[in-house]
C-alpha cells in the first residue's frame, strides 16, 4: 500500500480538473492505497521570497498554508497534481506551490512517482505540453522522482462540463493501476 497525495490546484468549485483528481483518487483508493486529497481552493499560499532559508532549515519562513501541504508532499510516496490549463500552462497557484516546495529539495523526501491531470477548453493534443514540461522541470530537481503518468481532458470549459467525458475513466484507471 502506498501513501498517495492528490493536489487539486483549481480555485473553481466543481472544476473539471478536480473531477480528474477525484477519479484518480477513487481508483487509487479502490486499489487499496491510502489516499488524501487536498484542494488549493480557500488556501492562503503566498509567493516564494527566494530567500533560500529553507535550504538550510528545511522550513519556509512564510507563515501560511503552504508548509503544511509541503510536509504532506514530503511524506507521500506518490503525488498527483490536477490543474486547469491557463494560457497553455499549469495554473499559477500550482506553480506557486511548486516554488514553495523548495524545502523538499535538500530533504529525504519519500515521493517517487508524480502524475499530472489537466483539463482545458482547447482540445488539441499539444495543449498540456507546457504544463507537463513545467512540472518535469520541477521533478528534474528531485533525482529519485519521475513523471509516472499524465491525463488530459480537452474541450471542457464550464464547471462540471467533464461529467460524461471518457477521460474520467482514464484518470480512474491511472490511479487504480498504481503498484503497491
Amino acid at each position: 500500500m502506498k501513501n498517495i497525495l492528490v493536489i487539486s490546484t483549481s480555485l473553481r468549485a466543481h472544476s473539471n480538473s478536480e473531477a480528474l483528481a477525484d477519479e484518480f483518487a477513487r481508483g487509487a483508493s479502490e486499489a487499496g492505497h491510502e489516499v488524501e486529497k487536498i484542494t488549493l481552493r480557500g488556501k492562503d499560499i503566498h509567493f516564494c521570497k527566494g530567500c533560500l532559508t529553507c535550504q538550510k532549515t528545511q522550513r519556509c519562513v512564510i507563515n501560511d498554508d503552504a508548509p503544511a501541504i509541503v510536509e504532506k508532499m514530503h511524506d507521500a510516496d506518490v503525488i498527483a497534481f490536477a490543474s486547469p490549463i491557463y494560457y497553455y500552462e499549469m495554473s499559477g497557484q500550482m506553480k506557486t506551490l511548486l516554488d514553495r516546495a523548495n524545502p523538499l529539495y535538500p530533504s529525504d523526501y519519500r515521493f517517487r512517482d508524480i502524475y499530472i491531470l489537466t483539463s482545458a477548453a482547447e482540445d488539441e493534443s499539444t495543449t498540456p505540453e507546457r504544463a507537463v514540461t513545467g512540472l518535469t522541470g520541477w521533478i528534474d530537481c528531485f533525482e529519485k522522482a519521475r513523471l509516472a503518468g499524465t491525463v488530459f481532458a480537452g474541450g471542457v470549459n464550464d464547471p462540471s462540463e467533464i461529467k460524461n467525458h471518457s477521460v474520467l475513466t482514464e484518470a480512474y484507471e491511472l490511479g487504480k493501476n498504481i503498484k503497491a
